[in-house]
């Protein structure tokens, strides 16, 4: 098992609250690299110099948030209401622990009993019939340990069975766990390496704009966690990507067509190296690839993917396989000038 996945799937770090998960790779990483920058809006940058002046830059990127909930008011009974943070669906919230605020206070998010529903047995709770419940049974009792802002995030622990991982923000802890193993597992190579550690994907894509114009990359490479899909009411052809079949490589995804050299360069590298890999099944959904080509100069990237079932949930599940296969191939693609070459003669 990756030494890092099990610490950062159990870290808390919705979007905009990514402080716990930085610092802790931060601790990690900064005897291991040249240079560590942290900017105004959170990310992290950790850089590995080739030492030669003129180096092509390329950048390797995951985000550190997750999705998660916010407090948006305290109600005279003492309950919260709540509203997303990222791509939350209530219904995987029903029954649920979760933990409130900086001091983590256990809370559950209830709902009515199937004996009191009617017309609504088989709809979707509306958001502003969720609640949490902190045990208090008074407004002003709750407002002195919670306050309006506050962050809700999913309570879980990490949990390994044979070759499944269990656990919460796989997307895209995931992610950055592949990056810390090609910190600890660097290689000399002619180019420098930017190492990206961004905030707020979740809500926009925010903080890979702010990095991609610092560093002003020649090639992107994005690690993702990205849907399985292959759940028993899906029908086949709905699956997104299925476990245990590999690193899933995006060719197209919304708002950005994946650029088809370095997508070649992939499935080169992958083939040379036995590495199996998928294709993904369904193009929606962005990352931060589609940041990079609309951002500054249009920097062009593509994205390797951890699938993951049940993902924007407390019980995300991924496969052990596919997430050491996406390390692996990971390592075989940064140690050598084939991918940021590819571009070559692009224009």
């Amino acid at each position: 098992m990756s030494k890092y996945l099990k610490d950062l799937t159990e870290l808390n770090g919705a979007s905009g609250n990514e402080k716990a998960v930085r610092k802790y790779i931060k601790e990690k990483i900064e005897n291991k690299v040249d240079k560590i920058i942290e900017d105004p809006i959170g990310n992290l940058l950790a850089i590995k110099y080739s030492g030669n002046p003129d180096a092509k830059k390329l950048l390797v990127m995951a985000h550190m948030d997750e999705v998660g909930l916010m407090v948006t008011s305290i109600e005279s009974d003492g309950r919260l209401a709540v509203q997303p943070v990222g791509g939350v669906d209530p219904r995987v919230l029903l029954g649920k622990r979760v933990v409130v605020g900086e001091e983590s206070l256990d809370g559950i998010i209830g709902y009515k009993a199937i004996h009191l529903q009617r017309e609504d047995f088989s709809t979707p709770p509306k958001w502003t019939n969720i609640r949490v419940e902190i045990g208090c049974s008074k407004k002003e009792e709750a407002e002195k340990k919670v306050s309006v802002g506050d962050y809700i995030h999913f309570h879980s622990k990490f949990e390994e069975y044979d070759n499944r991982y269990i656990g919460k923000a796989f997307d895209d802890r995931a992610g950055c766990a592949v990056l810390m193993e090609l910190i600890d597992n660097y290689n000399e190579v002619s180019f420098d390496i930017y190492y990206a550690f961004v905030v707020q994907e979740e809500v926009g894509l925010r903080g890979s704009g702010a990095i991609l114009k610092h560093v002003k990359p020649d090639a992107l490479l994005v690690f993702e966690g990205t849907t399985a899909g292959d759940n028993p009411e899906l029908k086949e052809a709905r699956w997104s990507t299925h476990l245990d079949n590999g690193p899933a490589l995006s060719y197209l995804q919304s708002g950005y067509v994946i650029n088809e050299m370095l997508f070649n360069s992939i499935r080169k590298t992958a083939d040379m190296n036995g590495i199996p890999y998928q294709m993904k099944g369904r193009t929606v959904g962005g990352t931060d690839a589609t940041r990079a080509a609309r951002t500054y100069f249009g920097v062009p990237g593509a994205v390797i993917n951890v699938p993951s079932r049940y993902i924007h949930s407390p019980v995300c599940v991924i496969s052990r396989s596919d997430f050491d296969n996406v390390v692996e191939l990971a390592k075989k693609i940064v140690s050598n000038d084939d991918y940021i070459n590819a571009l070559e003669g692009w224009k």
